[in-house]
């Protein structure tokens, strides 16, 4: 019998009148205000997710301890992909064991594809500096997941390393690495992606799909990328977010999470079914 579980791998919270989000400024418009569960209580029922991952959003303990209150005081949250300084090696070492007692931590993860921007680095290959990778390798011993978010091709061929180097860590490519849907652009996006999932640990996220397309996008903008995807990851390394609030910058909850039911209506049911929840569950151990 089918579950009717949909797990949203991927939903961030913030409160800009409590901390700081180094890379919210006001020019992100609605982006640039407060989000609470509270505030998306709402959209809940309708979109039928019936749980979530809580993703970071800040490279700050108070944005991970954030989430994990959060957490502990709902029945909706799952899990939470929390921070901590992976340039600091003896920090995060101290930071992972005391996170990774708390039930709800599932795994890491930095802002990585911001640091291109010069007011960080302006280093695309961040996450492969020596001292991030002696990071990386205590959550690999740990058993715990790592998130990372690519938004460029730059991005993309820094995984083959990581995955390579940490055969046992689950990593997980945010967003599809964000191709251009609007752009109608197919190569090199999906040559890259394919390469990737060569390596049996590596996963894909379907999630932020409607922020890369065009204003009047509908499910069928992202089927050659999704179908590609799940193809070559197959449905077992391919599980769905819904990058609550980043989405509501073109678009809204209920309607992407209505497109992301349709864009893989087609598959067979099992397949649907590790898409919807499944993966999540294994990804992350919920």
């Amino acid at each position: 019998m089918a579950s009717n579980e949909l797990i949203d791998a991927h939903q961030h919270l913030w409160m800009m009148s409590e901390r700081t989000y180094s890379w919210i400024a006001p020019e992100y418009g609605p982006l640039y205000d407060d989000f609470s569960p509270e505030r998306l209580q709402p959209e809940i029922a309708p979109s039928g997710v019936t749980g979530s991952v809580l993703v970071q959003a800040a490279d700050t303990y108070e944005d991970t301890f954030y989430m994990l209150d959060v957490a502990e005081h709902s029945s909706f949250v799952q899990g939470v992909v929390g921070w901590v300084p992976f340039d600091r090696p003896r920090e995060a070492s101290a930071a992972i064991d005391v996170l990774a007692k708390n039930k709800y931590i599932k795994g890491f993860r930095n802002l990585s594809h911001d640091y291109s921007n010069p007011k960080y680095n302006s280093d695309d290959s961040w996450i492969l500096r020596p001292e991030v990778l002696e990071t990386i390798a205590m959550i690999e011993n740990k058993g715990l997941a790592f998130d990372y978010v690519a938004v460029n091709d730059a991005h993309i061929k820094n995984v083959p390393t990581l995955a390579k180097k940490f055969p046992k860590l689950k990593i997980i490519v945010d967003h599809f690495a964000k191709p251009d849907i609007a752009g109608g652009k197919f190569e090199p996006w999906a040559t890259l992606m394919a390469d990737l999932a060569t390596y049996p640990n590596v996963y894909a996220k379907l999630s932020g799909l409607n922020t890369a397309s065009s204003p009047d996008w509908t499910f069928k903008d992202w089927l050659p990328y999704v179908d590609h995807i799940v193809k070559a990851y197959g449905a077992k390394r391919v599980m769905m977010g819904g990058d609550w609030p980043v989405c509501v910058l073109n678009g809204d909850y209920v309607k992407v999470w209505k497109a992301q039911v349709d864009v893989i209506a087609h598959l067979p049911a099992d397949d649907q079914e590790w898409i919807k929840s499944k993966t999540a569950k294994a990804f992350y151990n919920l």
